[in-house]
C-alpha cells in the first residue's frame, strides 16, 4: 500500500537562477554537483542540474524530461492575500488566480483557492491556500 509521497525529480537548465527563486519563496535549498534538491516539510524536489540529464549514460529518469516538464502544487499556511503578497514582494509574476480549485485533499472533496506562477525555467507552479478568502 503507497503510504505517502515522498520526491519527484525534475531536469533544470538555470541552476543558480532555480535555486535562488525557490530559496526566496522560503523553500530549504542544498547543493550537490549534479544534483541539486529543494525541501519543503517532509517532501524533497531532486533538481538535475543539465551534466546529470545530458549524460547519456544516466537513464533513471523519464525519456524525454526536460527543463520545464514540472507541473506542481504547493499548499500555502497561510491566506491566499499571504501568497499573493509574497509573490508580489518577490517580484513573481501571477499568471493565473486566486481562483477557487479542487485539491488532493478529502479525495478532491475539498475547494481551495490558487495562484499560478512560473518558475525560471519555465516549470508551472500552483500556490493552493485553504484557509481565509481573498476578496
Amino acid at each position: 500500500m503507497i503510504a505517502a509521497f515522498d520526491h519527484v525529480a525534475v531536469p533544470i537548465a538555470n541552476v543558480e537562477d532555480m535555486l535562488a527563486f525557490y530559496g526566496a519563496l522560503g523553500f530549504g535549498v542544498r547543493r550537490g554537483g549534479r544534483l541539486h534538491s529543494i525541501h519543503f516539510g517532509d517532501n524533497r524536489i531532486n533538481f538535475h542540474a543539465p551534466e546529470l540529464w545530458n549524460d547519456e549514460r544516466f537513464t533513471l529518469r523519464g525519456p524525454s524530461a526536460r527543463p520545464g516538464c514540472g507541473d506542481f502544487c504547493f499548499v500555502w499556511q497561510g491566506t491566499v492575500e499571504s501568497i499573493v503578497t509574497r509573490l508580489r514582494d518577490l517580484k513573481i509574476e501571477i499568471i493565473e488566480g486566486p481562483a477557487p480549485r479542487e485539491g488532493g485533499r478529502s479525495g478532491g472533496k475539498v475547494t481551495g483557492t490558487s495562484v499560478y506562477v512560473r518558475d525560471p525555467d519555465g516549470n508551472l507552479l500552483e500556490f493552493m491556500a485553504y484557509g481565509g478568502r481573498y476578496p
